[in-house]
């Protein structure tokens, strides 16, 4: 059966279910997007979109609506969180749009995701409705049926294909029993947002680099830095070892762990932990990516609901995106759906398993102590910025196969 026959239903509105939503309209689909939540909060902390995203975007029409509130940072610099010594700097800018013919951004992410709805509302081929849950799965011979809840009602909906882009703790996943239950890591993620004009925004600018990317590298804990909003503000996320907390997105937990993590650092960096607070700290949660991500039945997990990973390699919302365009790509092409979904599958998990690779050796780098700590910095000092920016080739220059 032709799979533009009926539509595609995707669970989840966020950042990945978005950008599916608009990919398969660009194909022809038309698309039904049920999000849980009774309305779409763009909310959230920062985040970076290399070019192998924003090249995505700009095709789906979003770049364009995003541009204005995001900043085109300078380069990645890398410092040690002890003497604030400038370690390397990876360029971006002119420089990274040249090489990888797309920009390289930094933006708050509830501006990405206002920019997603903005491009949302003008498809008359996607059906948007909130304060939709997806309570049951039905899987069929031609068709894929699910029962949500929506205004206390069961209402049942048939498509071609379900999207479960749900999240790490995703519903799809769980009803469907693709993939694998997630896992906490035992780090948290302490995010907070300040204005450029506050006293611990000035305080910020005169450590790091404003018009950056700063690293802060330390053997307990690293600290992200970047600009947001047009440059009016910065977001800051630091990363250290803690206990479980709630499941979400984002939780309490004592803050006493940042402080004494941050303490051992550069004073002038120390004193970030209270004059940028109030921080919220984030449990870091993975998916195991070996498990399905897809059913013949007409199933399939994008984003972190396939393969949540940690952030250390800042592309959590790039692979999102990846994903949805790519499968998007392959339920268009002329394969029937169930070997279009298994090809999709083939093709993403070798991508997805090298960035969460590349993920993790950042992690024991920016982490490094005692020897391993000197030769990172040898390392670092004796590699030219634009060798460094040429071992990142293969993440930031990738197009999909059928844009290469």
């Amino acid at each position: 059966m032709n799979a533009r026959a009926r539509p595609i239903l995707i669970a989840g509105a966020g950042i990945a279910g978005l950008t599916a939503a608009l990919a398969f309209a660009r194909c022809g689909f038309s698309v039904r997007v049920f999000e849980q939540a009774p309305r779409i909060e763009v909310v959230g902390a920062g985040l970076q979109l290399s070019p192998n995203a924003t090249h995505i975007l700009q095709r789906l029409g979003v770049l364009d609506r995003l541009a204005p509130a995001a900043v085109r940072p300078r380069g990645v610099v890398l410092k040690d969180a002890e003497s604030l010594r400038t370690l390397t700097t990876v360029p971006l800018g002119d420089a990274a749009e040249r090489r990888w013919k797309a920009p390289y951004l930094v933006a708050h992410r509830a501006d990405l995701q206002q920019a997603l709805l903005q491009r949302v509302a003008n498809e008359s081929g996607i059906d948007l409705l909130t304060g939709a849950r997806v309570r049951r799965v039905n899987a069929g011979e031609h068709a894929i049926g699910i029962t949500v809840e929506a205004d206390g009602k069961s209402v049942e909906f048939d498509g071609a294909l379900l999207v479960g882009a749900d999240g790490v703790w995703s519903t799809v996943r769980a009803a469907t029993g693709l993939g694998a239950t997630s896992a906490f890591t035992g780090e948290l993620a302490w995010r907070t947002t300040v204005e450029a004009s506050s006293p611990a925004g000035k305080a910020f600018a005169g450590i790091g680099v404003p018009g950056s990317v700063t690293a802060f590298l330390h053997p307990g804990f690293h600290l992200i830095a970047y600009p947001v909003s047009r440059g009016e503000a910065f977001n800051l996320v630091a990363f250290t070892k803690g206990e479980r907390i709630a499941e979400g997105w984002s939780g309490k937990a004592d803050p006493e762990l940042l402080r004494q993590a941050m303490g051992r650092t550069a004073p002038a960096l120390a004193r970030l932990a209270g004059e940028a607070g109030p921080w919220l700290a984030w449990p870091l949660h993975t998916v195991d990516r070996r498990h399905p991500w897809t059913s013949a039945r007409g199933i399939a997990l994008i984003g972190d609901a396939a393969h949540a990973m940690t952030p250390f390699a800042a592309q959590g919302a790039a692979m999102a995106i990846e994903d949805a365009a790519t499968l998007a790509g392959h339920v268009a092409g002329p394969a029937d759906l169930p070997h279009a979904l298994a090809a999709w599958e083939r093709e993403r998990k070798p991508r997805v398993d090298k960035v969460a690779r590349r993920g993790a050796l950042n992690h024991l780098a920016w982490h490094a102590t005692g020897p391993v700590a000197l030769a990172r910095n040898l390392f670092l000092k004796t590699r030219a910025p634009e060798r460094l920016a040429a071992d990142l080739d293969w993440l930031y220059g990738w197009r999909a196969p059928q844009d290469a």
